[in-house]
């Protein structure tokens, strides 16, 4: 059996990194995102000594790193491990193999993740023909695509065209899983999403309500999925008019953001814009200030100086300020 020095100086076998990268798996589902790539990072050095750079379990660790990074808002970090993923694994098992494809979405929810909403779709595409192919059109793989590209259509605004995936998503996925699977729920949390992007709140909230109830059962109170869902209650209120319930749940989410993700999350960074946005109609500047200049910060590390987000937050803020110093 062959070892490798690792930088704690102990001689560890390659079973051992197999059990850090299933430790990092378990560590990214339970939320502690920042431990799990740590541990992912330890994994892959190990295994790059080991096996070489283009084995495939080599490729598995490199992907998994990527959507740590995806998870923890570091996208050009996210995308280069994807990118590196997807080239090796072409490579050693073909462009339609299931580890192929799941890369290859992966990326997808890079572009989406970065506004690059196009080449989001044609990856989400290309991994869906992929996987229905290959799996069928109700295996869970096929199905999470499907939800992908209802997320992707959603952006767009392509409403009725993220209505009908969502609406095969649920119906798989309740079949599949059961009603009180995260992966229904979050299911039932686009449909949300989407009641929102319709114009129908009260829809939105029952939906809401309903996902945050499942998530808070099976994750806890502190888990990200119930943090969004969370949020994106404080939205819908503040839709409605609900403006103190609003700032309190948009509170309690960024709190639990910042937590588990840091200041500088780019999820983190929407909600301060929401914030940012919440006071500002309601003429609270002096509070509406900190929020659009904390966006900005978040917004710059995670996309550029150019990309619209950073562009808006720091025009808002630019605003903000003219109207609480006119001189």
């Amino acid at each position: 059996m062959r070892f490798v020095e690792d930088e704690r100086n102990a001689r560890l076998s390659i079973d051992e990194y197999h059990a850090f990268a299933q430790l990092a798996y378990i560590f990214r589902y339970q939320g502690r995102y920042e431990e799990a790539e740590k541990i992912y990072e330890r994994a892959l050095a190990g295994k790059e000594i080991l096996l070489g750079p283009d084995h495939t379990s080599t490729l598995d660790t490199i992907f998994n790193s990527g959507i740590a990074y995806l998870t923890r808002g570091r996208l050009a970090a996210a995308e280069g491990m994807l990118r590196r993923a997807l080239v090796g694994q072409e490579r050693a098992s073909g462009p339609e193999h299931i580890s192929t494809l799941a890369t290859v979405r992966g990326l997808g929810n890079v572009y989406q993740a970065q506004g690059r909403l196009a080449e989001a779709e044609e990856m989400y595409e290309k991994a869906l023909a992929g996987f229905e192919f290959a799996l069928g059109p109700e295996h869970p793989s096929t199905l999470d695509s499907l939800n992908t590209m209802g997320l992707v259509f959603t952006a767009q605004n392509r409403l009725a065209d993220a209505e009908k995936m969502y609406e095969r998503v649920l119906t798989g996925y309740e079949k599949i899983h059961g009603p009180e699977h995260t992966q229904t729920l979050q299911a039932f949390n686009n449909m949300g999403l989407l009641y929102q992007a319709q114009g129908s709140p009260e829809k939105a909230e029952r939906m809401f309500e309903r996902v945050f109830a499942g998530f808070e059962k099976t994750v806890g109170p502190e888990h990200a999925s119930t943090l969004y869902t969370v949020l994106n209650l404080g939205v819908v209120f503040s839709d409605q008019g609900r403006l103190e319930e609003a700032e309190e749940m948009q509170n309690r989410a960024l709190a639990g953001l910042e937590n588990a993700f840091g200041s500088e999350h780019l999820v983190v960074s929407h909600v301060h814009s929401n914030l940012g946005h919440f006071y500002a109609k309601q003429g609270r500047l002096a509070e509406a200030e900190p929020m659009f200049e904390r966006a900005l910060v978040g917004y710059e590390k995670a996309h550029g100086s150019e990309h619209q987000d950073t562009v808006q937050a720091g025009d808002l803020l630019r605003q903000v300020r003219h109207l609480l110093n006119p001189s």
